[in-house]
């Protein structure tokens, strides 16, 4: 096992690797920018080093600046938690050739499966269902042509984006050539790539994902399936284990996602995601090569720490988990508490945290890097901790999701708890029925 790693991360993620690194004896380097140093992560871990300013690009995406920290610090693989550095291959390949462990998928990997369009093929080689679609396409002209083949609404998708970015839904001919360029603009400041693809845009659908963990020599399982149907902005807010999906549909997602992420030999956490349709039609949209911010409701249901997974697999240590291992249990749900007024179209809120108060109790879990007194810088996500709770049923979950939000308290900047008290109150969302679209049709915002 390692005895010293890098997180080149912030925020919440990178002390969710720092508490299972220090239970496993493992040493800890943290990267910060300037708008970071006194974050939590930072007091915690044993070293820290600046890697520069506040932008994200002179620090958390300074390749040179984290590699030399890693190199200056003796630590032998980083962490690159989600976000950031953690999809992207180059940096991976960097790593390797530095000796340096990348704890994440193969390079190979990441660039077969981390973009849409790869995704895409090697979905339809693994015999799994896509959304009618193209590739990569190359101006405003083939896109044009492909939308009349394909079908109005559709929907312009970054190739190498995550996390929302990079998508628009156009209705119109006029509206594609307005919004294609607009498309690769956003896709090549976020993601550093323009290259966008196309597909048929569903106007209902729920958001499923199935989590896997595999050793890299074709030993693949997963973890169960994830609901994300709750959203903003393709942004997600709400997450829960297991969805409310027909037990046979469940199973054939599964199953899809194995079976996808075995073509590629994948290492580590990663994280297939599925749309699913009002008629039980179920299509591939894309695999995020990385531990995602949902992974807390498959570790409360599975009783598994994914981050030891990830650590041990990196580590050479293999994967000894059989599917006829993983047990899962009761049901989780997430809320993301954001930093944003949902009183006034979900603006940010930096600023100061004059005092917070999160819940506690049986079977409830926080995930956050703030503090009272703690600054919310305005340089990065709006994201500022994670809510779970798990309890035997959805609807004793519900109840004690509730029960959290209430007692949590966070005076300063506006946050979206208020919104989440709502929601677990709605009776839509009580008797699970929700799609991407749920705050738009089911809530009145």
């Amino acid at each position: 096992m390692f005895k010293k790693i890098l997180i080149a991360n912030r925020g919440e993620i990178a002390l969710r690797v720092i508490r299972t690194a220090r239970e496993m004896g493992i040493k800890t380097v943290m990267v910060f920018s300037q708008a970071d140093e006194q974050s939590l992560p930072v007091s915690l871990a044993d070293e820290s080093v600046c890697v520069g300013p506040a932008a994200s690009n002179a620090s958390y995406l300074n390749i040179p600046n984290i590699l030399s920290a890693a190199l200056m610090t003796g630590a032998e693989a980083i962490h690159p938690g989600y976000g950031f550095m953690a999809e992207n291959p180059d940096f991976a390949e960097m790593c390797r050739e530095h000796g340096i462990v990348f704890i994440g998928p193969t390079p190979e990997s990441m660039r077969a499966l981390g973009s849409k369009a790869g995704g895409r093929e090697i979905a339809a080689t693994s015999n799994v269902p896509v959304v009618p679609g193209t590739g990569v396409l190359e101006g405003t002209d083939e896109a044009l042509l492909a939308a009349k083949q394909i079908g109005y609404p559709v929907l312009l998708k970054a190739s190498a984006g995550g996390g929302g970015r990079g998508q628009k839904v156009v209705r119109t001919q006029e509206e594609l050539k307005a919004a294609f360029g607009q498309a690769q603009e956003e896709a090549r400041l976020f993601f550093g790539d323009p290259a966008i693809i196309k597909e048929k845009f569903l106007e209902e659908f729920r958001h499923v994902e199935v989590q896997v963990i595999g050793d890299g020599k074709g030993h693949v399982i997963h973890i169960g399936e994830r609901d994300c149907s709750i959203q903003r902005r393709n942004q997600k807010l709400i997450e829960e284990a297991p969805s409310t999906l027909p037990d046979t549909l469940r199973q054939e997602i599964l199953d899809a996602g194995v079976r996808l992420a075995k073509h590629v030999d994948y290492a580590g956490a990663g994280t297939l995601e599925f749309i699913v349709d009002r008629d039980g039609n179920y299509y591939f949209m894309e695999m995020n090569t990385r531990i995602q911010v949902e992974h807390c409701v498959s570790e409360a249901i599975s009783g598994l720490d994914f981050v030891r997974l990830q650590l041990q697999i990196a580590a050479g240590e293999g994967l000894h988990l059989q599917q006829s291992d993983i047990v899962l249990r009761g049901h989780a749900i997430e809320c993301r508490i954001n930093a944003e007024d949902p009183d006034k179209d979900f603006r940010p809120a930096a600023g100061k945290i004059d005092e917070v108060h999160f819940a506690g109790g049986p079977g409830v879990r926080v995930d956050s890097h703030v503090y009272s007194g703690y600054v919310i810088p305005p340089h990065y996500d709006s994201l500022i901790g994670k809510l779970i709770v798990h309890h035997d049923t959805r609807d004793l979950a519900i109840a004690r999701m509730k029960r959290a939000l209430e007692e949590t308290v966070i005076q300063g900047p506006k946050t979206t708890i208020s919104l989440y008290v709502k929601i677990m109150d709605n009776p839509f969302y009580k008797r699970g029925a929700v799609m991407t679209n749920f705050l738009k049709t089911r809530m009145e915002m």
